[in-house]
């Protein structure tokens, strides 16, 4: 995909590829902010994540998901009205979690804004704060324990199972998403059940007609997430923020199979 850059009025503007904030200094001491999608990307491919925060290059931009974060939203809209009310919602009947409310908490708006603030933790004896904004928390009346979810929103020709969605390999994401976000919660203090759940909404593609909607099937996909793996790629990722050696490329990696077939042309 070719994009042209814009501004916030739509008009065409220089793309420099590089930027002048937001860059990583060796070694220092000022508070620097990982998100989750930066962690992400770390385990994706070092290389082009050291490029991206230390010397500032600019990924290309992707269009949206316009489709996807519009479920999400109106999900949260739905779930905010039990929150507030403190029942439980329509979908947790179905699955037997009737002892399950969302959780009513101050912060709940700020802990789902990933831009300007989301779940935060600052690193021990390190100026990195991992950070992410979480879909939702739900709270277990019985264990008083936290639940982490994710909102997920797809059009499959395939039912949603359990056994499916988690061996999915491109679903291997969203478990590192939940475990991010469940150490996080973790690391602020919180008591998590060992079950997050991804509330998948599974477009019907076999409808008779579209006729200006689309119809849905909900399905809650438990999964037992574990943080024991995030530890030592911190600590590596903090590594390679402080190494003055740019990392070789992930093998796979599309992005640097790119930049390395233009550079021989």
């Amino acid at each position: 995909m070719i994009n042209l850059k814009r501004n916030s009025k739509g008009v065409l503007v220089q793309a420099k590829g590089l930027r002048s904030r937001n860059i990583y200094t060796r070694n220092q001491s000022d508070a620097f902010k990982i998100s989750r999608g930066k962690f992400n990307d770390f385990l994706t491919c070092q290389r082009c994540f050291y490029l991206d925060r230390v010397k500032g290059l600019i990924s290309p931009s992707t269009p949206g998901w316009t489709l996807n974060s519009t479920v999400d939203l109106l999900l949260k809209k739905e779930f905010d009205l039990c929150r507030e009310e403190q029942i439980p919602h329509r979908i947790f009947e179905r699955f037997g979690l009737t002892n399950i409310v969302p959780f009513k908490h101050e912060n709940m708006d700020l802990w789902r804004d990933s831009l300007h603030h989301g779940l935060q933790y600052k690193l021990a004896n390190c100026n990195i704060i991992l950070h992410g904004g979480v879909d939702d928390i739900w709270f277990d009346q019985h264990e008083e324990k936290l639940i982490v979810v994710e909102y997920k929103a797809q059009a499959n020709d395939r039912s949603v199972t359990k056994e499916h969605y988690l061996a999915g390999v491109y679903h291997q994401s969203y478990k590192v998403q939940l475990d991010f976000y469940a150490y996080l919660l973790t690391m602020m203090g919180f008591d998590l059940s060992s079950t997050g759940y991804f509330y998948v909404c599974n477009a019907d593609r076999k409808a008779f007609n579209f006729d200006g909607r689309l119809m849905f099937e909900e399905t809650l996909v438990p999964y037992e997430w574990s943080t024991h793996w995030i530890e030592d790629k911190i600590v590596e990722m903090v590594d390679t923020l402080n190494s003055n050696d740019v990392p070789d490329p992930n093998s796979s990696c599309e992005n640097c199979a790119y930049s390395y077939q233009q550079s021989l042309i």
